[in-house]
């Protein structure tokens, strides 16, 4: 074994590193074949994998029209659907009587089809491959299509000869020279029925008419030919052989041709059904019987033809049983009774028909799973994958080949390794069509067998075909050379342990492997068509091309001569002549010569008269296709054709198009249109099966060929047609293998581009038909559903369609356009086809989906089927990771974020980033982490709520772990976009209406508009070398409007960057600066104007923005400090010194009225119009506000003034909420958040003594404040009901210098002092304050009974009761000191709690009140009985007592001090530890009742109750030994003795329920599973250093959560793990990443619900679902955290309440009594438990 030298270290592009798989005896021979490139090694039809189910239906049609249409309708989509889902191929029936027109059933061409596709399905079919459907009747003698001219002759001597009148096969059959040998031929029907049609009648009659007269020419032709062929039998003149054709059924021929001479192993994929009729003969003169029995008219009777059944019962009961005697063909023979007076009924067919369908569906999924093997290779294999693809290419092409050339004798001699000296690759060249992939596919083919006649038989030649474009992997210069590099690695054998990521090194590994060839095996590579590689890395400069190859070594390679330089770039490389082949046209004569050869082959030539014009046309053009397109041509001409100059064309081009509209001629034109469109606009081509669904559902196709049937379920076209159009362009349109499937492909790019030209011009067309694509892949229309078929009756009365036969027609005959649904049975599209679905890893990719969907949705516009049915699909994400597919699912997202511009896209793209270490490494946890990570933004991010719900139905199949609730911090990063060096060269930024454009003017004069997404510069305007004040656009961003020093306002149109005006701003008369220059102060814009005043000017400019010219001055009392204008436009309100404002009208500049606010030192900073309310605010430079009424314009009113003047600092910035509820004032030293309602400030916020904040806005919902200090680079979010600083979020750009909020979006802007602008989305920034937190460590978390509320203590003063499915904190309950214990009622309605302080609190959980208080001692445990009557405080200093709840009075005192106790089920013992001893206390007496003493020196560790058992114990003792302990009793039922040294640090011990098996984890990465009945112990290794673990309740399943090991990779900030085991198995069935260093871990007792409790105070709720228990899915859906999640509006916070403890006590404990202040005000209500379960004695302890 030899091994490559493994410098590169990258990962394997895919998981199923085929580098490393070596080649062993067993693989099978067809793959040793494909892999080493032995292409006449492989079956002729298809490569191995290009497998389909194809059964041929042979039947009589008309006897059998029921069975086939239930089987139709019912039974092939059910095995569809069965081959899919078990194999991943195609199941196909070949019934060409379905949907074809009665009256075309005995036409010659159709029953050539027949046999032509009964041999391909016999030939090719992976499975079941013929099915005889055999009733009553033989069927009639068939009209031949072509008989040779002495054999007819012969027959219409024998006619005449026995006296028939012969003038009618005078006049329908016609002789042709141009058959080898000459022979009759049957006119076309169309050609010798015209002459029946009358003009005048309409199209349906002269149907009608054309079908009966075709009836009486037909029946009399076969009269003759039956008469005549009888006649030279008997004579003896011809041989039955030969009579034969003329005298059997079409079911006959197909039977002898299928089941004759077969072998039994192929006859075990037919079968027969077989239908006889019980004393038919006596029921043939009912009309309806002639369709099932062969009749005979004599006179007035009628008779059943007793000669066509002796034929029939030659068939059915001679030749059928005598194929089954010498093999294992299925034959079912049944025989059905007719009704005695309507003889073979409908209901008696029915009945048939139904037991007909269960077992045709029973037989073929029988043979299919007998004969039809499940294979992966391709699946698992994409390397053996694009070999195949490759080489079923090759051998479609090379079957092409049909003109031998001396160029492919020179590549022969090539190829031969030489003992000389190195050679250099052989160059191939010339024009289009000039056969150069035939030539190489050719060298491919023969390849193998040349060099093993050469060098012997014992040579093993390597033979490595691409064509290059044609596959995924082929394009790219990485991939193709990584797959050459790995057929190479696995042909000689070489282990490749890392494949490089460097493009260089992958070229240095493959001159290593060619290095690996010898005379043994020397080794040719065929590159075909180097000119459409992509172009990345400067691969057309063929740097990467080996020059000088080694002796065993031949590289051929085909490139045109004039494409992207790469024939003179190869001459560069490759200096020898000798090494270039050129393709030119070839000589006529020659030509001329293969084209005889070709016709010959067919048994065709043309006359010497057509040949003059063959000949010009060759003169013309002698390129190979043009010389095939010629011969697709003259094979059809008949010998009296009458051919002219025109007959040929003279360019491959113009050849195409002819042929394209012959076959439109032939086959209609829209049915061509359509289907030769939707093959040319597939990205990879479309197997038949898709081509006949998609057709199907193509209204405008179905229109025009629904003339040959009528209007039924399932509505579909018949598969003829498609048959059809395959034989028309065979050649042409061809086939090649893509994983499981054969799709048709264009054979070349010419055809392609003509067939692109032709039928995809129409933009409107193309678009609809990407969409119909785009439905097809995505399952719109299976599953049974309808869809609509419209037509009108006139288009129907042209397509000859009889009004009777539309069986809805009466209904609605006065509608001119009716509409109806049909069933046009397509089948689902899931991503995956599941195999089976307890093993959902084992599936078939549905890669036909893959490779198409996205593709027709992006071209079709259907951006949300793009969103929601793929990107936000979680199978499609798990199906991408886990065939190795993660890059081009986050292309794909990042292209559908290019259509739409939807930020859940990005989130997602960047989450996907964020997590691939990890699904990459285990694709199962994928659901749990993007749960995670969604559920805290997806109120701000609602389109990701359509992922989130599919990864609660797909995400449990593979990890049983779901949030609920997940504190998970996100991780976000801004788009970052750098402007200049400094800020300080920043004049002003503008967010515009689209998200990802900014406007940003620079001091240089220069206003750029960026994309800051691709950092790409959009347009730029250069103000003339101005300097810039400021920019400014219009709401409907019409015009931007700069102000520069030069005192101007320039105005440009903002789309086209187009200056439209110049105006100079003047000042006032009066006012101004004395001796110096005054700049612009400031300006605004209102819909049509812009208002702009001086520095020191009492007035204000207006200008008209759409004319550009001044309007008028607004003069004010004082200097303008601010203007604002209303939102509708019509008002200004100028702010000015002394706290005053003007209101002006802009339509007319009139003044309405001036207002002062009282505090008038300072000078207005900011006005806020709140429309809504009618109100202006003023607010001025030290933050005071004063609020205006302006109902009454010309008088406002003074509703408030608001003096917040205190901390000397100055307003920094001002914001208005969306909705007008709250104005916040930014000052340097502190934030105020005003309310519009009442006018108060609600709250503030205070920097500390050495910060000052430079900016804050509010969130979008005003929860939340986003802010920014001076010289910090971090962003602050605030909460502001609880004032927590909930996320700071660093720029790395440095310190942030202003932020601005886009309007518009809800984005934020940050300036960076380096001058570089970050763009934040508030939503995602906001999503983060919607954790809530403790802020300190959770120390213990208790749950309430019903589940529905946590508990939680974090060593403060305080207990947080959190709702548990939305997972907000709802109350907070205060206390005096620190709080150490806590127990809840089963109800969860009252808690007990003790702090530091000696206290004891009552707290009623749902009104938070404090109810009672005790004071006094110190309690060490705290425990509540199980029916919740009774409290043990347990001290250590002191006495413990027992009390009851509902009084606080005491029961009794303990006086022994217990640790670690436990109450027993039955509410009777207290269990505890004192030092040695395991003591049982009596809850009603206090006294020690039951005890263990361990002996001197031992202890006991631990102890656990079994919940099943309430009197026993399990402890373990430090001699390691575990004792089950029977507190009734005083005994011990079992000890078992554990292993020496076990108990070293020992962590956890967990018990089952009913006591079985006991958990224990000592800290390590073991868990340990004891039988404690047989002592056994089980070692289950987990995934790392167990930290703690529960078991459940029902003792089935263990949760735990392991650190993770120090040596694995770094998983993006992964602390630990969640796991959760099935014990049953040891199965890990879910993982689940922490993120925050957890500090409690807790279950729930009923639904499999995990809480954990972190450091930073917040917490995780899970919930498990074992898909075993599907049941548990209800569980998830109705859980609250997903109502919230369904449901369109914003999660709605509750206002959190805050509870205070009482100050005075109502109880206060002494030594041995209490004293009360008052009665408890409790009520309790008992939990149910019996009266005997509670402390008796109580009036007597009471007292």
């Amino acid at each position: 074994m030899k091994r490559m030298n493994p410098r590169w270290k990258s990962p394997p592009m895919w998981p199923s590193g085929v580098g490393s798989r070596q080649p062993c005896p067993r693989e099978s021979a067809l793959r040793r074949a494909a892999i080493s490139g032995n292409i006449n090694a492989l079956p002729p039809h298809n490569v191995p994998t290009g497998r389909s189910v194809r059964v041929f239906i042979c039947s009589n049609p008309d006897d059998t029209e029921a069975e086939r249409n239930a089987l139709k309708e019912h039974v092939y989509p059910k095995l569809r659907d069965f081959c899919r889902e078990n194999y991943g191929i195609e199941f196909q029936v070949v019934d060409l009587y379905w949907g074809v027109d009665p009256e075309e059933w005995d036409s010659p061409e159709l029953q050539r089809l027949r046999m032509k596709l009964l041999e391909e399905c016999l030939k090719t079919s992976a499975g079941p491959c013929f099915v005889a459907l055999v009733g009553e009747k033989y069927g009639s003698i068939r009209v031949p299509g072509e008989v040779e001219s002495a054999e007819f002759e012969m027959i219409l001597d024998a006619a005449v000869e026995a006296g028939l009148d012969t003038h009618i096969l005078e006049e329908w059959y016609c002789r042709d020279e141009n058959s080898v040998p000459p022979a009759y031929y049957l006119k076309p029907k169309a050609q010798m029925l015209k002459n029946y049609q009358n003009s005048m009648e309409s199209s349906s009659a002269a149907k009608t008419k054309n079908d009966k007269a075709w009836r009486n020419v037909s029946e009399e032709i076969k009269r003759i030919f039956r008469t005549a062929v009888l006649q030279l039998q008997e004579k003896g003149t011809m041989k039955s052989a030969q009579a034969k054709k003329f005298l059997c059924s079409a079911l006959e021929d197909e039977l002898d041709f299928a089941l004759g001479k077969q072998t039994p192993a192929f006859l075990r994929k037919c079968v027969c059904y077989i239908r006889k009729i019980s004393n038919f003969d006596r029921f043939a003169k009912l009309p309806e019987m002639s369709r099932y029995m062969d009749i005979v008219v004599s006179g007035d009777r009628v008779m059943r033809n007793q000669e066509a059944y002796e034929r029939l019962l030659k068939v059915r009961d001679e030749f059928i049983p005598t194929v089954v005697a010498a093999s294992n063909l299925r034959v079912y023979s049944s025989i059905t009774h007719c009704d005695m007076k309507l003889g073979y009924s409908q209901e008696v067919e029915s009945n048939y028909v139904e037991g007909l369908c269960k077992q045709f569906y029973e037989d073929m999924v029988d043979i299919i799973q007998a004969t039809v093997q499940q294979n992966f290779d391709t699946e698992s294999d994409p390397l053996y994958d694009e070999i195949l693809q490759h080489l079923s290419l090759c051998q479609t092409y090379a079957a092409l080949y049909e003109f031998k050339t001396e160029s492919l004798d020179y590549i022969q001699e090539y190829l031969m390794p030489s003992k000389g000296s190195r050679m250099s690759p052989m160059v191939v060249y010339g024009g289009p069509c000039t056969g150069k992939t035939l030539l190489l596919s050719e060298v491919a083919k023969q390849a193998y067998t040349w060099l093993q006649k050469e060098m012997g038989p014992e040579t093993d030649p390597v033979v490595i075909v691409r064509f290059i474009g044609s596959s995924q992997l082929s394009t790219d210069l990485r991939t193709l050379l990584q797959s050459i590099c790995e057929q190479i690695a696995l042909n000689y054998r070489c282990l490749i342990h890392f494949l490089p990521n460097k493009i260089q090194e992958m070229r240095e590994l493959l001159i290593n492997l060619l290095g690996e060839s010898s005379f043994h095996r020397p080794l040719v590579i065929v590159l075909d068509a180097l000119e459409q590689l992509s172009d990345a890395d400067e691969v057309r400069k063929l740097w990467w091309l080996p020059i000088h190859l080694p002796r065993t070594v031949r590289i051929v390679v085909s490139t045109l001569p004039n494409k992207h330089g790469i024939l003179q770039k190869l001459r560069h490389l490759i200096h020898d002549e000798g090494y270039y082949v050129e393709l030119i046209q070839r000589d006529r004569k020659v030509c001329s010569q293969t084209l005889k050869q070709q016709l010959l082959g067919v048994k065709r030539k043309v006359t010497s008269g057509q040949q003059i014009y063959v000949n010009e046309a060759l003169a013309k053009c002698t390129l190979p296709m043009f010389v095939n397109l010629i011969y697709r041509e003259v094979v059809h001409w008949r010998s009296h054709k009458d051919v002219d100059d025109r007959s040929l064309c003279s360019t491959v081009h113009e050849s195409i198009e002819q042929l394209f509209y012959s076959v439109e001629n032939k086959l209609g034109q829209r049915f061509v249109f359509r289907a030769l469109g939707y093959i040319t606009m597939a990205k990879a081509g479309l197997t038949e099966v898709e081509l006949e669904d998609i057709l199907s559902l193509d209204n405008i196709v179905l229109g025009d060929v629904i003339v040959a049937t009528y209007l039924k379920n399932p509505l579909r076209i018949s598969y003829d047609l498609v048959a059809r159009l395959k034989e028309e362009l065979d050649g042409y349109l061809v086939e090649r293998q893509v994983r499981n499937v054969t799709l048709m492909v264009w054979a070349n790019r010419h055809l392609h581009l003509i067939a692109q030209k032709l039928y995809l011009s129409n933009e409107e067309d193309v678009h609809q038909m990407h969409s119909l694509l785009a439905e097809y892949f995505l399952g719109a229309w299976s599953g049974g559903r309808k869809k609509i078929f419209t037509y009108d009756n006139n288009h129907f009365t042209s397509l000859n369609i009889s009004h009777h036969k539309n069986p809805h027609h009466q209904q609605h005959e006065k509608t001119s356009s009716d509409k109806y649904s049909y069933d046009r049975q397509t089948p689902e599209q899931p991503w995956v086809f599941q195999c089976n679905l307890l093993e959902p890893d084992i599936f078939f990719v549905n890669h036909r989906k893959m490779t198409e969907l996205v593709y027709h949705l992006t071209r079709s516009g259907r951006t949300d089927d793009l969103m929601f049915g793929v990107i936000m699909n979680f199978s499609w994400l798990y199906t991408m990771i886990k065939i190795g597919q993660f890059e081009k699912a986050l292309t794909d997202i990042d292209l559908a974020y290019s259509y739409t511009q939807e930020k859940e896209l990005k989130f997602l793209a960047t989450t996907l980033r964020s997590v691939k270490v990890k699904v990459l490494k285990n694709p199962a946890s994928l659901s749990a982490e993007l749960q995670q990570r969604l559920l805290p933004v997806v109120t701000s991010l609602p389109k990701l709520r359509h992922l989130l719900l599919e990864c609660d139905k797909d995400g449990p199949k593979y990890c049983s772990i779901v949030p609920l609730h997940s504190s998970m911090d996100v991780t976000y990063s801004p788009e970052r976009l750098p402007l200049c060096s400094s800020y300080m060269q920043i004049v002003e930024i503008l967010p515009t209406l689209a998200p990802n454009i900014v406007l940003v003017a620079l001091e240089d004069g220069s206003v750029s508009t960026w994309d800051v997404e691709s950092r790409q510069l959009l347009r730029q305007i250069d103000t003339a070398r101005s300097v810039v004040l400021g920019i400014r656009l219009t709401t409907d961003e019409k015009y931007l409007v700069v102000a520069t020093t030069k005192n101007t306002l320039l105005i440009y149109d903002n789309h086209k960057s187009c200056l439209l005006s110049e105006v100079e701003i003047k000042g006032s008369k009066h006012g101004g600066v004395t001796g110096g220059v005054a700049f612009i102060n400031g300006f605004t814009l209102s819909t049509h104007h812009a208002l702009a005043w001086l520095e020191a000017s009492k007035d204000v400019n207006v200008i008209d923005l759409l004319y550009g010219w001044p309007l008028y001055q607004f003069h004010c009392w004082y200097e303008v400090t601010c203007v604002q204008c209303s939102p509708d436009g019509m008002y200004a309100f100028c702010g000015q010194y002394l706290n005053t404002a003007s209101i002006f009208h802009l339509g007319n500049g009139d003044k309405l009225a001036t207002v002062t606010s009282e505090f008038s030192g300072g000078f207005v900073k900011s006005i806020l119009v709140l429309d809504t309310l009618n109100q202006m605010v003023m607010i001025d430079n030290e933050g005071s506000l004063s609020v205006w009424n302006t109902k009454e314009i010309t008088n406002p009113r003074l509703m408030e003034d608001y003096d917040c003047r205190g901390d000397d600092s100055e307003v920094v910035g001002i914001e208005l909420s969306e909705d007008q509820r709250s104005i916040l004032i930014c000052k340097a030293r502190s934030i105020e958040v005003l309310d519009t309602k009442v006018w108060k400030m609600v709250e503030k916020f205070k920097a500390k003594r050495t910060e000052r904040f430079v900016a804050a806005v509010l969130s979008k919902n005003g929860q939340s404040i986003v802010a920014s200090m001076e010289n910090t680079s971090s962003i602050f979010v605030w909460r502001r009901d609880s004032g927590q600083c909930m996320a700071s979020l660093i720029e790395i750009s440095g310190a942030i210098v202003k932020l601005i909020k886009s309007v518009h979006h809800n984005l934020l802007l940050s300036v960076a002092s380096s001058g570089v602008l970050s763009v934040w989305d508030i939503d995602i920034i906001t999503a983060m304050s919607n954790i809530d937190k403790t802020g300190k460590k959770i120390q213990t978390l208790l749950l309430s009974g019903r589940e529905d509320y946590v508990f939680t203590m974090d060593g403060s003063e305080a207990v947080h009761k959190w709702n548990f499915n939305t997972g907000f904190i709802e109350t907070v309950f205060k206390h005096e000191g620190i709080v150490e214990n806590c127990v809840l009622t089963s109800s969860g309605d009252l808690m007990v709690t003790s702090d530091d302080k000696s206290s004891q609190y009552i707290w009623q959980t749902n009104t938070g009140e404090n109810i009672f208080r005790i004071n006094g001692q110190r309690i060490s445990q705290l425990l509540i009985t199980h029916n919740d009557q009774f409290v043990v405080s347990l001290c250590e200093q002191n006495a413990s007592r027992v009390w009851r709840l509902a009084t606080g009075h005491k029961v009794c005192n303990i006086l022994v001090t217990l640790q670690n106790a436990l109450i027993t089920t039955a509410n009777t013992f207290l269990v505890g530890t004192s030092k040695n001893k395991l003591l049982a206390v009596s809850l009603w007496s206090g006294s020690v009742s039951k005890k263990f003493v361990c002996d001197d020196g031992i202890t006991i560790v631990n102890f656990k109750l079994i919940p099943d058992c309430p009197d026993c114990v399990v402890f373990i003792t430090s001699t390691e030994t575990v004792f089950i302990w029977s507190v009734a009793d005083e005994s011990v039922c079992r000890r078992v003795q554990l292993p020496t040294n076990f108990l070293k640090n020992l962590e956890d011990f967990q018990i089952s329920p009913n006591g079985k098996l006991g958990i224990i984890s000592k800290g390590d990465e073991n868990i340990n599973v004891l039988d404690l009945h047989s002592g056994k112990l089980r070692l289950v290794h987990a995934a790392g250093i167990i930290w703690r673990q529960k078991l459940s309740r029902d003792g089935r399943y263990l949760v735990y959560v392991c650190f993770r090991n120090c040596d694995e990779d770094d998983d993006a900030g992964v602390v630990s793990n969640l796991i959760v085991m099935r014990l049953a198995d040891g199965k890990s069935i879910g993982t689940c990443s922490l993120y925050k260093t957890p500090t409690f871990l807790s279950l729930s007792q009923r639904a499999l619900n995990i809480i954990i409790g972190f450091e930073d105070g917040s917490i995780g709720t899970y919930t498990v679902v074992d898909r075993v228990d599907a049941a548990l899915k209800i569980k998830i859906a109705t859980s609250n955290s997903r109502q919230i999640v369904n449901n369109a509006s914003q999660k709605v916070r509750p206002k959190c309440g805050n509870h205070s403890f009482k100050t005075v006590a109502d109880c206060t404990w002494r030594e041995s009594t209490e004293v009360f202040s008052r009665d408890s005000p409790i009520n309790v209500s008992d939990s149910g438990e019996g009266e005997s379960t509670t402390p008796t004695k109580k009036t007597e302890l009471l007292q």
